[in-house]
Parts: C-alpha cells; sequence; structure tokens
C-alpha cells in the first residue's frame, strides 16, 4: 500500500499546474494556433509573404522553422500538465506510469507534472 498524498500538497499542485496551463497556452498562442481538428493539437503559425523579395521570404521560412520545436516541446509540457490535471481528478496524482509506485514528493514540488519516477525517466 501507498502512502497517499496529502491533501493540501495536492491542492499546492493543482494551483501550480493550472497557473502553468495558462502560461504555456499563452506562450503557445504567440507561435500557434489551436488546432480546430485534432483535440490537444496546435499548428505553428506560417509566415504571412506578401509577394515580396525571395530573400525575405526565405527569412520567413528559416522562422517558421525555428518555430517549429518551439511549438512542439510547448505541446509536450501542456499534454503533461493536462494529464497531471486529469489524474488529480481521478484521484491518482503522484504515481509513476511506469512502474506505480509513488513520485517523491520533492519531485513533484518542483515538476508537478513529472509523471515518472527519477528512476523510470532514465
Amino acid at each position: 500500500m501507498t502512502k497517499k498524498l496529502p491533501k493540501t500538497f495536492i491542492d499546492q499542485q493543482e494551483k501550480k499546474l493550472r497557473e502553468e496551463k495558462i502560461k504555456i497556452e499563452k506562450e503557445l498562442s504567440q507561435v500557434a494556433v489551436r488546432n480546430k481538428k485534432l483535440k490537444g493539437d496546435w499548428i505553428t503559425k506560417h509566415p504571412q509573404l506578401d509577394g515580396g523579395r525571395l530573400e525575405e521570404g526565405t527569412d520567413e521560412f528559416e522562422e517558421y522553422e525555428n518555430l517549429l520545436p518551439i511549438t512542439y516541446t510547448l505541446e509536450l509540457e501542456l499534454k503533461k500538465i493536462n494529464e497531471s490535471l486529469e489524474k488529480i481528478k481521478n484521484g491518482i496524482y503522484g504515481i509513476c506510469k511506469k512502474c506505480q509506485k509513488p513520485i517523491p514528493r520533492g519531485r513533484l514540488g518542483v515538476y508537478p507534472q513529472a509523471g515518472q519516477c527519477l528512476k523510470c525517466q532514465k
């Protein structure tokens, strides 16, 4: 049997997760738009080419290429946050998804969206 996390700790973590979710969604909205066809997916904004010179189009495309990994990274973090919020809702927050053992409180305190213990993460 595993020791259950205190409700006050879980409430603090939920607050942190919700605040981080808002922050990440704001950052994502700067570089991407929500995919209306696929829930939880974001599409990197394409550059607006005004029929200008080729060099300008190349710069715009390069900027777009640079935004792709940023969008991807933010999407992954948002997914982890949403999974953690769902785990809180279902009463299973703080359990490693690989080994099913409790994730240490210290790890959750630093990284509330941790889905695995450090041992399984490596």
